[in-house]
């Protein structure tokens, strides 16, 4: 593909912009779930290349069909390393979710590595982000200004650095990671008062860096309770919960009826 569609390459905007989207994580690494969900009305997939088997085959096939259908799509890929980072950009997501972002450090080598500049992201012009050879330099590192950057926080160090991480420049929004955070405080369950009081502190800092906030979120429900501390990006579940719950409803309609 040549360029970005108008949904892939309006999707780091509309995030700026503090619009309410709605993506779910994709664990099942196969393109027929992004042929699915894509008929579902989201506004973005985020695949889950940390917690998921999505090796570099799978990835790529499933970024050719995200973008040819123009669904935009996020990896979160497994490390915070400059290949995972490149690997995913280059095969075609429109942005990263950086899992374990602790440090400002660590925001700083995520942003850089996304991005074009010295020693920055490397250039390569026959990939599927950049139109396979057919666009000319200038074109393609123009297209760099549609790359989401996004740093999960995941640790209470996180929530500690969290006003200097949203504040540091190419980072595009945090992301609270509620099951870790809880973990890391030493919760058993997640919807403690210590999480409550990390994701309002994430969305204060988020809201004075001017950047967007993100979470995950089981069910709609959470997420409305969870707005208030202003996140406007929902990962809503995942493909998993979503095949199990439909199933376990016509099971218990069927047995009922």
């Amino acid at each position: 593909m040549a360029m970005s569609g108008a949904r892939t390459a309006g999707l780091k905007a509309r995030m700026a912009a503090g619009e309410r989207l709605v993506g779910t994580f994709v664990k099942i690494a196969d393109v027929s779930v992004i042929e699915v969900l894509a008929q579902a009305g989201l506004d973005f997939l985020c695949l889950d290349g940390e917690h998921a088997a999505w090796d570099r085959g799978r990835l790529d096939a499933a970024l050719a069909v995200a973008r040819a259908l123009d669904l935009p799509v996020l990896v979160r890929v497994a490390a915070a390393t400059p290949q995972d980072v490149l690997a995913a950009l280059d095969l075609g997501a429109v942005g990263v979710v950086v899992p374990h972002v602790s440090s400002v450090a660590k925001a700083e080598a995520v942003a850089h590595a996304a991005h074009f500049g010295r020693g920055g992201r490397g250039y390569a012009g026959s990939t599927r982000w950049a139109g396979y050879a057919t666009r000319a330099m200038a074109d393609v590192l123009a297209q760099d200004a549609e790359t989401i950057v996004v740093a999960q926080i995941e640790e209470p160090e996180g929530v500690e650095a969290v006003e200097a991480i949203a504040a540091v420049p190419g980072i595009d929004a945090v992301f609270a990671g509620p099951a870790d955070l809880s973990v890391g405080y030493g919760e058993t369950a997640v919807g403690s008062p210590a999480l409550s009081r990390a994701l309002a502190r994430i969305g204060v800092a988020a809201a004075g860096a001017g950047k967007a906030y993100a979470t995950w979120v089981p069910d709609a429900a959470t997420a409305a309770d969870w707005a208030v501390h202003g996140v406007t990006v929902f990962v809503v579940a995942s493909d998993h919960s979503w095949m199990r719950g439909a199933a376990m409803g016509a099971v218990q309609a069927l047995r009922e009826g």
